[in-house]
């Protein structure tokens, strides 16, 4: 049994299809994670002011990410398993709550096809292996940070320390980058962000990012060691340019109005996990 098992999963189309369905299920819980982390932290903050104030902190029903269960947002009907299967309940239901017809948002099995075409793609491009165990704990944290900065414009500590530290533990168990380059990417990343904050801060006396944006990059750094730094700040910058002035030619965005980093940070990360190597010894060898 534990044979063919091992078959199975070495045959390079199961891998890929078993971490395309596993990516579903995991969409599935970050759908949850991005709707569901900023309501704890503002509950959480309003906590802490209370205290602070010397009120008694709000009462409020037990809400995180494993309770209540999944409700409709707009009748508040729970949702029954049936209708919780990822993708596959979307589209029985016809993008509607099965209760009182309400839309609901493609963004949900969108969340969740993105994770499942990472996931294999990851599975493709790496096998098994502890790259590959990597990728998918990074690629979920940067999924979740995208869009939670997308719809709120705050990269949570909650989540951007922990990447951090996960990325250094996972250099100091697998040893696939010297812990010393892990550790140089942190600080680096961390303090090129922050110096162009406050260089930017000076001149315009405006801020230009959030100190999560030190955080993300500093966790990226961690993962990807400090050699591939100027890549993702290249990327990120590039891609942040070209979708800032598609959507203010568009009218979508104003002027003024601040566009969030950490997308690009993240997608610009996750490019250089997967394929950074590839593109910088492409550059070289073409210079």
């Amino acid at each position: 049994m534990a044979a063919a098992f091992d078959f199975w999963l070495g045959q390079p189309w199961a891998l890929v299809s078993l971490l395309a369905l596993f990516g579903l299920l995991v969409g599935s819980f970050l759908n949850v994670v991005i709707h569901r982390l900023p309501k704890m932290l503002e509950a959480d903050w309003r906590a802490e002011c209370a205290e602070f104030l010397g009120q008694a902190p709000p009462e409020t029903p037990r809400y995180d990410l494993m309770v209540p269960r999944s409700a409709c947002p707009a009748c508040g009907t729970t949702i029954a398993a049936r209708h919780n299967v990822p993708v596959l309940s979307y589209l029985f239901l016809r993008g509607r709550c099965g209760a009182c017809r309400a839309p609901i948002g493609a963004r949900y099995p969108l969340v969740e096809l993105l994770t499942a075409a990472l996931f294999a793609l990851l599975g493709w491009y790496f096998g098994p292996g502890v790259q590959l165990a990597g990728g998918l704990v990074l690629t979920a944290a940067l999924i979740a940070l995208t869009f939670i900065d997308a719809d709120t414009q705050l990269l949570p500590d909650s989540l951007t320390l922990p990447l951090l530290w996960a990325g250094l533990l996972f250099h100091l168990v697998t040893g696939t980058l010297p812990l010393a380059d892990a550790l140089w990417g942190a600080i680096a990343g961390y303090l090129s962000l922050w110096s162009v904050y406050w260089l930017f801060r000076l001149v315009t006396g405006k801020e230009g990012m959030g100190f999560g944006d030190f955080k993300l990059l500093a966790a990226l750094g961690a993962w990807l060691g400090w050699t591939m730094l100027p890549l993702v700040i290249l990327l990120s910058s590039l891609v942040g340019a070209l979708v800032g002035v598609v959507l203010i030619a568009l009218s979508r965005h104003g002027r003024g109005q601040p566009l969030p980093f950490g997308p690009y940070l993240a997608a610009a990360g996750w490019i250089a996990y997967v394929w950074g190597g590839d593109i910088v010894r492409w550059y070289l060898n073409g210079a």
